[in-house]
């Protein structure tokens, strides 16, 4: 076994025992074997393509098999051995479909000449790692893009890619690119990213609203529950109509705060509020919550102890939890309904969520009036993946000691280390804005551009800092995306990547101005003088 993908990898070079993520070396190697297969069922799908044959079912099961190869989100060996079986088999059928050779229907011949797991990439540390850097950014685009095609939003231009992508530098492609070469599909990684979590927005607010401001309740209601985790907003809206009448209350949980925001969704009286914070500290919260437990995608830990309340949806797989397929939740409620509940009201502080992209650009003129009155002088994006890592508190010290004429936006469940503090307000802006999941970077992205031009400067030229933190792969393909839109002097931590190597990384500031975290004061003091 050897993963580096995630940032808490065994003493930031790579897991080769066990996973930190409580990944088995089996699994890993399944998984390692999966993107070995998909590599084959792309090598079809482009030829089927060449064909003018294309198959909607299949592009949305390469996203979905790709996804379940992310951190913390499928540890189910025989989920995984389903999904082997079911990449020959549609691979096989598109094959048919499209008149070509049909690849064999044995696993181990299906894969047989493609290389697994740090075999798959190059000798060169420096092609290896930008190998790497596509291959996890490709994950993170599979993420979104199935959580788009669960939408019912879908561009094959994002599929197409993610077969080159898949194919490039393998035993299936003509030939491997240089690193120049490898660099530019890189480029190319972030803008499909775009297009992905643009696809996904268009999914998220045309089914349920544009997300608007919203105060989220930290306290609990007397009666049954459910806690709903994940960023499905599909699978909580599904949940939210069959648990309507029943009794049973519904928190979210982790990167499903921002759900609030949606009117469709808030719609629902017994949408109770948010329990816990980010999904590194379930261990430690999950037990005590006094119901069941759903999670929809990513994030899911070890549930010993309590898995059973424990209940997964979608992708995520841990053996012996019971999984819910077609949205059908009848196992968790008649377990909810089982168990004790909240005794009692238990009041709770309120937390504001819903500054969706809508909202942001309605607030940029009352934000560009603020910075020619000098009144905001500076705007700080400060989100991201959380984790456990020691080095984290710096996201809370640095929002702590960002200065009170400044603007602090937030998203993904990095914000859960400063979500509930109240740093006041600005005219009427909240000075702490929650723009959403992880995938609203989008939102935060497209209002960075849409100020630049408002103010007819580059965006780089704007009063405005990204300071990132990292932990999966989702991340990593935010971060090709906000490189290919040009962004520069972003700060990520609380470390580097593993897989990047001092060349790519010192190509990554000569040409970005990427630079690590330091320290709250040392930070602050370069950015704002």
């Amino acid at each position: 076994m050897f993963c580096n993908q995630c940032e808490q990898t065994a003493k930031g070079k790579g897991c080769t025992v066990l996973g930190v993520c409580g990944k088995t070396a089996a699994v890993a190697a399944q998984q390692d074997e999966l993107v070995a297969g998909l590599r084959r069922l792309a090598d079809v799908a482009l030829a089927a393509r060449a064909a003018g044959v294309t198959d909607v079912a299949v592009d949305d099961f390469a996203f979905k098999a790709l996804f379940s190869t992310l951190t913390n989100v499928n540890f189910d060996p025989d989920a995984l051995t389903a999904l082997q079986e079911a990449c020959m088999t549609r691979t096989r059928g598109l094959a048919r479909a499209a008149g070509l050779p049909e690849p064999p229907s044995d696993w181990k011949t299906f894969i047989a000449g493609l290389p697994t797991g740090t075999d798959a990439f190059a000798d060169n540390e420096d092609v290896r790692s930008a190998m790497q850097l596509l291959l996890y950014g490709l994950k993170g685009v599979a993420a979104y893009a199935d959580h788009a095609a669960v939408l019912g939003r879908r561009d094959p231009a994002v599929a197409t890619f993610l077969y080159q992508g898949l194919v490039a530098g393998t035993p299936l492609a003509d030939d491997s690119p240089d690193l120049n070469g490898w660099l530019e599909l890189l480029m190319e990684c972030g803008k499909t990213n775009l297009r992905a979590m643009e696809l996904l927005e268009d999914g998220n607010t045309g089914t349920f609203g544009h997300p608007s401001p919203t105060p989220v309740s930290l306290g609990q209601r007397k009666g049954k529950a459910i806690l709903v985790s994940g960023h499905d907003l599909a699978d909580l809206a599904a949940l939210l109509e069959q648990t309507a009448g029943t009794g049973i209350n519904i928190y979210t949980h982790g990167e499903m705060l921002p759900a609030h925001g949606y009117p469709a969704l808030r719609a629902h009286p017994h949408l109770a509020g948010h329990y816990g914070t980010a999904w590194q500290n379930q261990q430690k919260e999950l037990p005590a919550f006094p119901g069941a437990v759903l999670f929809t995608t990513n994030c899911i830990q070890d549930p010993r102890g309590y898995a059973d309340k424990v209940f997964t949806s979608g992708n995520v797989g841990w053996p012996s939890l019971t999984h819910c397929t077609d949205r059908d939740f009848s196992a968790v409620i008649r377990k909810a309904q089982a168990l004790p509940g909240f005794a009692e009201d238990v009041p709770g502080k309120s937390v504001l969520t819903g500054f969706g992209r809508q909202t942001l650009l309605g607030a940029a003129p009352a934000v560009l009036d603020a910075v020619k009155a000098g009144k905001l002088r500076h705007i700080f994006l400060v989100g991201g993946c959380d984790g456990a890592r020691a080095g984290r508190n710096y996201y809370t010290e640095l929002v702590e000691k960002i200065p009170a004429d400044c603007l602090v936006l937030t998203l993904a469940c990095g914000k859960f280390r400063f979500f509930d503090k109240d740093l006041g307000s600005i005219g009427d802006l909240p000075r702490l804005l929650d723009v959403g999941q992880c995938n609203d970077a989008y939102a935060a992205v497209r209002t960075a551009l849409a100020l630049a031009e408002a103010l007819d400067r580059g965006v780089n030229d704007l009063p405005l800092s990204l300071i990132l933190s990292w932990y999966e792969q989702k991340a990593v393909s935010i971060l090709l995306t906000l490189l290919a839109l040009g962004v520069r002097n972003m700060r990520l931590g609380p470390s580097l990547p593993a897989f990047m190597s001092p060349n790519i990384l010192n190509l990554l500031v000569e040409k970005w101005g990427i630079a690590p975290i330091s320290s709250p004061e040392e930070d602050l003091k370069a950015i704002l003088g």
